[in-house]
């Protein structure tokens, strides 16, 4: 879903050298900045449910995962709305 939102015609990633190389892009509707945060906070939260499911045997949704991952992108870009290389990052995030 992340995906599809920064770069809706973008194939999945077969390997970490894709995902690493594809954060390297730059282009209008998705930036390198965008691309790096996005990737960050996706990773992070499979990670964080790979341990809930681990750990707890609680699965979630892709869609509960995403609002967390929306919100989160939401909150640090807003964090940081103030900085010239953010200012633009929400409007293309929320597009």
């Amino acid at each position: 879903m992340v995906f599809a939102r920064l770069c809706p015609r973008q194939r999945l990633f077969s390997s970490w050298a894709e995902l690493v190389s594809w954060t390297r892009l730059s282009s209008t509707p998705a930036p390198t900045l965008l691309r790096k945060l996005a990737v960050q906070v996706v990773v992070y939260n499979i990670w964080h449910q790979r341990n809930n499911v681990h750990h707890n045997s609680v699965r979630l949704s892709s869609q509960v995962v995403f609002k967390w991952i929306d919100r989160e992108l939401r909150n640090i870009i807003t964090a940081r709305r103030h900085r010239k290389r953010w200012r633009k990052l929400m409007l293309l995030w929320i597009r």
